[in-house]
């Protein structure tokens, strides 16, 4: 445990080290000077064609509206974005002296495919997907680690999302044996008839918001009330049965297990219009008919219905949806209300890339490589004078002429502490992924927040809040990399032989992704001469560095 005198310290040399993102950008860093690396013969894994437009159609929005893009990101900064953002931790010290020495103009691409064949990035896609499928705290009679086995081996084989979707909406059976099923699942109770499942899945694979429309027409966009339940007769078929057993020790019944499995419903949906009239619908995607009652579940007629769909709205929902993960703003604000009354700021680009991410054959894993090659994603996120009215978070139309500044995720955040301290948490070490996945769900759990909608909403309220705030600075996670034991990051950089201005530029490249400044430089100095024991002011400038506001930006 910290003391109280040692927080006040530390605090007050957080504020002399300037530790906060400006309003107008983060300070400018110089990458790290090493010796170069022979190039090598590496080859594009992907279409320059497809990333040449994206930069000609970002430019056009530049000229159109008068705006100079900002200058590149440096090495450091750019590396621990795509490591967050693609593998979802900051990356490894080594890598970072790694990649900067690099003098391979085909550094950056090397460095995605990279990351797009390792296990950091199964397993980071498959924690997004898993949140966005059944939420971070999991539905009762629903299985997390099925859903993540089923998520895990689809990012791991790279298989085309439009597969990925059409076992979604089509899965049956034990919610284990089967994974898929508990996105369903976890949608479903005895008495809604669907109406969730309906809202969650227009809304995640389509792009469209029609959760009011149950109720009546949309107010802003052409959706009407009986499309709204021309969706929902797709799913009306499939039911969630619940299991039970028998504890041999209390003779008592339990939960066993749950399944999906499909009825013999057949027939319209009846509903009530709000003058009172009762109403029929039958299954229809976006108003267009389907053969239904063919002998194939209404479930596949509507996955059916998505793969042959000439507008591709599952293509452009997905990547709307990539874009903003990346930029932190989409093309349309909210990146899942896309239509006529919501037009997208950039529309040939998100139509060259919806067509181009079809023609892939839904390679996802492509569809990454383009945006994060592209020159837009290089981009520093310091403004400009040319380029101050870029900021989407004020309302303005994004043009992303600069990275906009995101903050990490919870599940981010625990997984960088982790590569940042090279440590363990409570004994268990990163290459245990189901137990290292059992602590960060239990740890996540502080932060989620269930709201009481239909589609049982959910929010991580990591906040920086004082409670907050104490758990970090003096919880586990901070503790395990922060000790110095033998085998810590810490513990290598400290008795390293190297002087000691080169250990306080490593500590800040592993934690911040920048090097220090003079000012920064200058606020060590003192913490040194405060603390008086050369491995206790180490361990006090790295606790800081780790407990700064910087640290959880990505930038």
């Amino acid at each position: 445990m910290r003391t109280y005198e040692f927080m006040r310290q530390s605090q007050a040399f957080l504020a002399a080290a300037a530790f906060c993102v400006c309003a107008t950008g983060v300070l400018a860093t110089q990458p790290l000077s090493l010796e170069g690396a022979e190039q090598s013969d590496y080859r594009l894994k992907y279409d320059p064609a497809v990333v040449d437009k994206i930069n000609m159609l970002i430019s056009r929005g530049y000229e159109d509206n008068e705006v100079s893009p900002s200058e590149q990101a440096d090495d450091v900064t750019w590396l621990r974005r795509v490591y967050l953002d693609l593998g979802g931790h900051i990356p490894p010290l080594k890598d970072i002296e790694e990649f900067t020495s690099d003098k391979d103009p085909n550094k950056y691409a090397k460095v995605i495919d990279k990351l797009l064949d390792s296990d950091s990035y199964v397993n980071n896609w498959t924690t997004i997907w898993t949140n966005e499928l059944i939420g971070r705290q999991t539905p009762r009679r629903t299985s997390r680690e099925g859903m993540q086995k089923f998520l895990r081996e689809a990012f791991a084989k790279n298989r085309p999302w439009v597969d990925v979707v059409s076992d979604l909406l089509t899965a049956e059976g034990h919610y284990e044996e089967n994974g898929a099923v508990n996105y369903l699942l976890s949608q479903m109770t005895m008495r809604d008839e669907g109406v969730q499942v309906t809202a969650k899945t227009a809304r995640v694979f389509l792009g469209t918001q029609v959760q009011c429309t149950q109720c009546h027409n949309h107010p802003f966009n052409d959706w009407k009330q009986d499309q709204f339940w021309e969706f929902n007769s797709f799913f009306r078929q499939v039911r969630r049965v619940d299991h039970r057993k028998i504890d041999p020790e209390t003779g008592r019944q339990v939960d066993d297990y749950s399944e999906l499995v499909v009825n013999d419903f057949s027939g319209p949906v009846y509903f009530e219009k709000r003058s009172g009239l009762m109403q029929v619908a039958y299954p229809k995607y976006f108003g267009n008919d389907v053969e239904f009652d063919n002998g194939k579940s209404r479930q596949a007629v509507f996955a059916e219905a998505i793969v042959k769909d000439g507008d591709h709205q599952l293509a452009r929902s997905l990547v709307n949806k990539m874009w903003g993960h990346f930029f932190g703003f989409g093309f349309t604000r909210p990146v899942d209300d896309m239509g006529p009354h919501n037009p997208p700021s950039h529309p040939e680009l998100l139509e060259h890339l919806t067509d181009s991410f079809v023609a892939s054959g839904y390679d996802y894993k492509m569809l990454l490589r383009w945006i994060t090659n592209s020159e837009a994603y290089r981009l520093s996120s310091e403004f400009n004078p040319k380029n101050e009215l870029d900021n989407p978070a004020a309302g303005e139309m994004p043009l992303f002429s600069h990275m906009y500044i995101k903050s990490m995720q919870a599940e981010q955040l625990f997984d960088s502490l982790l590569i940042a301290g090279n440590s363990t948490v409570g004994g268990v070490s990163q290459g245990n992924y189901a137990q290292m996945m059992q602590k960060r769900n239990q740890w996540l759990q502080q932060f989620v927040t269930t709201f009481g909608t239909d589609e049982n909403d959910e929010s991580t309220t990591f906040n920086g809040s004082i409670p907050q705030a104490l758990m970090m600075m003096n919880g586990e996670l901070i503790d395990a990399a922060t000790m110095g034991e033998p085998g810590s990051l810490l513990h290598k950089v400290v008795t390293s032989g190297e002087r000691d201005s080169r250990k306080i530029q490593l500590l800040y490249l592993a934690a911040l992704g920048r090097n220090p400044t003079g000012r920064d430089l200058s606020a060590v100095k003192k913490l040194m001469q405060v603390s008086g024991d050369p491995g206790t002011a180490y361990q006090d400038l790295y606790w800081a560095l780790l407990n700064s506001n910087e640290f959880i930006f990505i930038r």
